[in-house]
């Protein structure tokens, strides 16, 4: 993965684009401007952490289109919208399809620096969680079906006696099969494997 987080911009407006991108590597950022959507996207590589300061009118896909297609692909990159022809309701849709801020232009410096920070921040603990559920996922999905269903009942705290007269096995046999649980999840305690449990269901709802 790629650990230095890139901030990329877009802009159709040359002054506007180097001017972030200057500032953005004068306070210690890697930065890389586009010029178009489509420049962007032929480039980009959602391995890639880093957030995108992006505007809202573009010549071709327009910075809404983008967003929603970023989105489409699953790819969470945060977004700072930035805009000289803002209006509330344009602010309300980007908000509620996920992108952290909308800058009306001209903003202050300071304004924008802050916005890249809290994206930046968002993508690293997205990211974070991303690999805590791969890492679980990946334990899940080599537990056996009987494995799967005894791990459910165990997470809702019931014990040994209750499952086995659930599932119509003997106690030793549940016993077993929650050790192999245990041991394939990498959870050493039951609250261990009630997380692993929980961020599964989040990923998978």
């Amino acid at each position: 993965m790629h650990n230095i987080p890139i901030v990329f911009v877009i802009d159709d407006d040359a002054a506007v684009r180097d001017a972030i991108r200057d500032l953005l590597l004068s306070v210690g950022h890697m930065a890389e401007a586009f010029s178009s959507a489509e420049e962007f996207l032929a480039r980009r590589d959602p391995q890639v952490s880093g957030c995108l300061v992006l505007d809202v009118r573009l010549p071709g896909t327009s910075g809404l289109e983008l967003q929603k297609r970023l989105l489409a692909q699953k790819d969470k990159i945060p977004i700072i919208f930035i805009s000289g022809y803002g209006d509330v309701p344009m602010a309300v849709q980007v908000m509620k399809a996920g992108a952290v801020d909308f800058l009306q232009k001209p903003f202050r410096e300071q304004d924008l620096l802050e916005c890249v920070q809290a994206a930046l921040r968002r993508d690293q603990a997205q990211r974070e969680m991303e690999e805590q559920v791969s890492g679980v996922l990946s334990g899940y999905r080599t537990l056996t079906k009987r494995e799967r269903e005894i791990m459910k009942l165990v997470v809702t705290g019931q014990i040994n006696k209750q499952i086995a007269a659930q599932v119509g096995l003997s106690e030793v046999t549940v016993k077993i099969h929650r050790a192999q649980v245990m041991h394939k999840m990498g959870t050493p305690s039951l609250a261990d494997l009630v997380r692993a449990a929980d961020k599964i269901e989040a990923f998978l709802s």
